[in-house]
């Protein structure tokens, strides 16, 4: 006897099976096409990260060297005294001495010396006094000097000015540039690296303006800010994640927290202003005041790292610990602690990356003062790399145009080295549970 229930299944309606094969096409159509969405939009982004790259460094590549003129100068004791220093007739010493390097040029023409001498920066005079003074003993011989020359013929060593131009409408006349040329000719031209960028303050000349100053000043804000923020925000974010009682007040607390971290940091600023400068008297344009800034922009940040860090060691760390009879606090900072600072490292490195390229609330306390020195302390007024771009970015000068693309490069550098060294920690540390 044939049980019916144990007959074959039947195989499926050739409608069905159709149905089941047109939808998988229609998946993988769709999958295959949000593949192609994701690597469209991540090559867009790389072509526009490389358009960004490519006009900075091809705009500012050129500050990275500064045209300079060697020449033989002599000291003239008649111009330059001794009893006088560090007075002294050091530009008419300068302009005699390369007009004698030029053919055909009177030296007891004041106008043609005048002219000769716009060749030489305006710093050139000061490099000479600074030489005399520290031997006086050069009074009266011949020396060997490397100074800068000023924008124009570093712009036309440099092949930012047309000579093709008429000459009504470039900022050299012929003649000028003839006087170039023939020191060019000569081997007294010579284009070495810009160290001045970086041992330099700023100057209203830009051939002698410097990132010294903006970099001392980003170092004493930053080390105000990691010096104020780092603690507060590990021991808040230790008490909120680990003391504090889950109640209204702590849910209170942990949103504000979250919504500080997206606050505009102009507000910041604003904040500092009336505050810090206006209530407490702080120095404007100090490092200190703009390190105050950047901590109550990157406490927030740091305590949500803070927090995400402890909460990523397991359970069973503290619950062994509390086993074995350590108390809560000392389960929280011999354990918990050392095993979550990695990932609090991370993101405070972060935080600090984030601070470094902020500007607007430096500008709204002053750290865009015309700094002619590198602060000595951070109470000393000074300006930040941020803050110095939007500077030069505002100047007229020529010159300035390719500096402020190397300052912004230079921002990049210090950028992605602490994000790198924010990944390097994390790899290196991570722990896998």
């Amino acid at each position: 006897m044939t049980d019916t229930s144990s007959a074959p299944n039947t195989p499926p309606r050739h409608g069905t099976g159709a149905a089941v094969q047109a939808s998988l096409a229609r998946r993988r159509r769709k999958q295959i096409a949000l593949q192609a969405c994701g690597i469209g939009a991540i090559s867009i982004a790389f072509l526009m990260l490389f358009i960004l790259v490519a006009s900075l460094v091809s705009s500012g590549y050129q500050a990275f060297t500064q045209t300079h003129v060697t020449l033989d100068v002599f000291v003239d004791p008649e111009e330059v005294r001794e009893e006088r220093l560090p007075r002294g007739g050091f530009d008419d010493v300068l302009a005699a001495s390369l007009a004698r390097m030029l053919p055909d040029v009177d030296t007891s023409d004041r106008a043609t010396l005048r002219q000769v001498e716009r060749i030489l920066s305006n710093g050139a005079q000061f490099a000479l006094r600074d030489m005399v003074v520290a031997d006086p003993s050069l009074i009266g011989q011949t020396i060997e000097i490397t100074v800068p020359v000023s924008d124009p013929y570093d712009q036309l060593n440099k092949g930012l000015i047309d000579r093709e131009t008429p000459e009504e409408n470039r900022r050299l006349k012929d003649e000028e540039i003839a006087y170039f040329d023939a020191l060019k000719e000569s081997g007294a031209i010579s284009k070495p690296f810009n160290f001045g960028l970086f041992t330099n303050a700023d100057s209203r000349f830009p051939e002698l303006a410097g990132l010294k100053g903006a970099l001392v000043g980003s170092f004493w804000a930053l080390l105000t800010c990691f010096v104020i923020s780092f603690p507060l925000g590990i021991g808040a974010a230790i008490y909120l994640e680990e003391f504090a009682p889950k109640n209204r007040v702590s849910d209170f607390i942990e949103v504000n927290i979250n919504n500080l971290a997206a606050v505009p940091s102009v507000v910041f600023g604003l904040l500092a202003l009336s505050v810090f400068i206006g209530w407490f008297g702080l120095p404007r344009s100090a490092p200190f005041v703009g390190g105050l800034t950047l901590a109550l922009m990157t406490m927030p940040t740091i305590i949500i790292a803070t927090r995400a860090a402890l909460k990523s060691v397991p359970p069973s760390i503290r619950e062994a610990a509390l086993g074995l009879g350590a108390s809560r606090q000392q389960v929280v900072f011999q354990h918990v602690l050392p095993l979550a600072m990695p990932g609090i490292l991370t993101g405070t490195i972060i935080g600090l990356a984030q601070a470094l390229g902020e500007t607007a609330p430096l500008l709204l306390i002053g750290m865009n003062a015309f700094i002619t020195s590198a602060a000595s302390s951070p109470f000393d007024s000074a300006t930040a790399l941020p803050t110095q771009i939007f500077i030069w970015a505002d100047s007229p000068e020529r010159g300035f145009v390719s500096r402020t693309s190397a300052a912004i490069l230079v921002l990049l550098g210090f950028l992605v080295t602490m994000n790198a060294i924010a990944i390097f920690l994390r790899q290196r540390f991570e722990r896998k549970w």
